[in-house]
């Protein structure tokens, strides 16, 4: 789609072009038949040189092209309403122009009302300054809890205050889907107090884009999906079940920061020698998620009862079952995960994912 707008906007600069050189008698463009002023011969060449700077960001992919893309459609449009007889049509390949700058400003919009979110909610963290983490410090969870944070690395570690992912996706949207839609995700999230803020873009197909946001924060969930940026495909928040949904969600992807096992809004009880129960409670939201490990206390999988939507009547089995575990940043934790939903009519793996990179303590974006 970039090539075909660039091959457009390619066209529809050097027709300006073109008009520049009749004013000024160096090329006869016979497509104009009205005379044109020197002066708007001018007017001509500056769109030329606004559509060349519109296709050289484009080609950079600066997230700004859409500004001077806008100013060249501005000018353009001018010099066709004068000379609207013999112009007319280049009304269409503004249209075209003017509908992708659209999306290119919302898509701009959308990001940076998401980094204001992130600055906001990394701002008003707050670093856990407790000493590392010992033997002692852990004593009062369960064995296998226990056993889980020895084994993974936690001990001897200072706690984690914020954590930095990026993510690579496959997803099935819908249960009868039968093809992988790949995508990206980045997300931020903090211990105190517990919240996150997910974002990810994928395509539904060759052609439709789309781009999501999950947040958790302040005890309060939020989710968003667009089409383009633009179109709002769905959207929920501060609602019971989102609220909840998106507590336990926090709560199953502290296996990417253990320490966090030892807030203290959440609370530990023993189910069986490989099995955790966790209740995690706050202000005022409340949920809660079985964690499973083998017997060498590596993480297995996280079952809750959740609920999938605003509309559901019912919690719905949910599962996230780890893949592939390995050591970052001398934290042992699962880097490949698929997370499922026990439907009437069979489980459905709707996401694959897989961690490309992870920080802890992040300092600043």
């Amino acid at each position: 789609m970039r090539l075909v707008l660039i091959i457009l906007l390619g066209i529809h600069g050097i027709i300006h072009l073109f008009g520049f050189l009749k004013a000024f008698e160096i090329f006869q463009f016979n497509a104009i038949t009205q005379p044109i002023s020197r002066t708007f011969g001018l007017v001509w060449f500056i769109t030329f040189i606004l559509f060349v700077f519109t296709i050289l960001l484009l080609i950079f992919k600066s997230e700004y092209w859409w500004l001077i893309g806008f100013s060249a459609v501005v000018f353009s449009q001018i010099l066709i309403f004068n000379y609207w007889s013999d112009a007319k049509f280049g009304t269409i390949a503004n249209l075209i122009i003017l509908v992708s700058v659209m999306i290119a400003y919302s898509s701009f919009s959308y990001k940076n009302k998401i980094l204001k979110e992130r600055i906001f909610m990394l701002e008003n963290s707050k670093n856990i300054t407790e000493d590392v983490i010992t033997e002692e410090t852990i004593s009062g969870l369960p064995y296998i809890v226990q056993q889980w944070l020895m084994n993974n690395g936690t001990i001897g570690k200072s706690p984690i205050s914020n954590v930095h992912l990026v993510q690579e996706l496959e997803l099935k949207l819908k249960p009868e889907q039968s093809e992988w839609n790949y995508g990206t995700a980045e997300q931020y999230i903090t211990v105190q107090p517990p919240s996150f803020n997910w974002s990810i873009s994928t395509q539904m197909n060759s052609i439709f884009d789309v781009m999501g946001r999950d947040k958790f924060q302040n005890g309060q969930g939020e989710m968003i999906i667009k089409l383009f940026s633009l179109f709002p495909v769905a959207e929920a928040k501060n609602h019971e079940h989102i609220n909840q949904a998106t507590l336990q969600r926090y709560l199953a992807e502290i296996v990417w920061y253990p320490s966090a096992a030892l807030s203290s809004y959440i609370k530990w009880d023993s189910l069986s020698e490989y099995s955790a129960k966790a209740t995690m409670e706050y202000n005022g939201t409340k949920g809660s998620g079985e964690f499973h490990f083998d017997e060498k206390g590596d993480f297995k999988k996280f079952v809750a009862m959740r609920y999938q939507d605003t509309n559901s009547v019912m919690p719905t089995e949910w599962t996230v079952v780890a893949t592939k575990t390995e050591e970052r940043n001398g934290i042992k934790i699962p880097v490949n995960c698929e997370a499922s939903w026990k439907l009437e009519s069979g489980n459905w793996t709707w996401l694959k994912l897989k961690i490309k990179d992870i920080e802890y303590n992040v300092k600043k974006f």
